[in-house]
């Protein structure tokens, strides 16, 4: 089994994003990460799907997802092309004594405070899967109170437009809404 990151462009409309976690489902594919956002063009939403698969189901499940109507492009984000990044929010214990500690790794990590309370802060951390699991076993001594975790997000690298090579014609889409 391998870690895939999928970029999948989709029109923006209702009962997209249940169709293709059906698909996936359907084959018994288990989505590590999903993502939905939009794009610089409203009538178009970016999905980053994270999924451990075989080589060759994964094929299967992206000719199916083709042919979906509101299916734009696919593109396989794979290793340095890409540029992905998940968001970190923690609640950790900080009183008077370790509070300054607790600053200190912000620092370390490059994160952020939030938000403060007498016995707390809340930090946001930005990074790949890797910088963020170092951050949370370096915080752990002080005592995790609450964290979310967003999927991640990817783009590929360079100035090409994720939209170069669509099947359905971008035009299209965004003229006629």
């Amino acid at each position: 089994m391998t870690t895939h990151t999928l970029s999948v462009l989709v029109e923006n409309k209702p009962g997209v994003l249940a169709r293709i976690a059906g698909l996936f489902s359907r084959r018994g594919f288990n989505i590590d990460s999903l993502a939905v956002g939009p794009t610089e063009h409203p009538e178009i939403s970016r999905m980053t799907i994270v999924v451990n698969v075989e080589d060759s189901p994964l094929e299967q499940v992206t000719k199916q997802l083709n042919k979906l109507v509101e299916v734009i492009k696919i593109v396989e984000l794979e290793g340095r092309e890409a540029i992905e990044r998940e968001l970190l929010l923690v609640k950790v214990r900080a009183d008077v004594e370790t509070r300054s500690q607790v600053l200190d790794v912000v620092q370390l990590f490059k994160a952020r405070v939030v938000d403060v309370a007498t016995d707390a802060i809340t930090l946001e951390v930005t990074g790949n899967s890797d910088k963020l699991a170092s951050f949370l076993k370096v915080i752990e001594p002080f005592g995790t109170r609450e964290l979310v975790q967003s999927g991640l997000v990817a783009i590929g690298r360079g100035a090409e437009e994720g939209y170069a090579h669509h099947r359905h014609g971008l035009d299209r889409i965004v003229r006629t809404a």
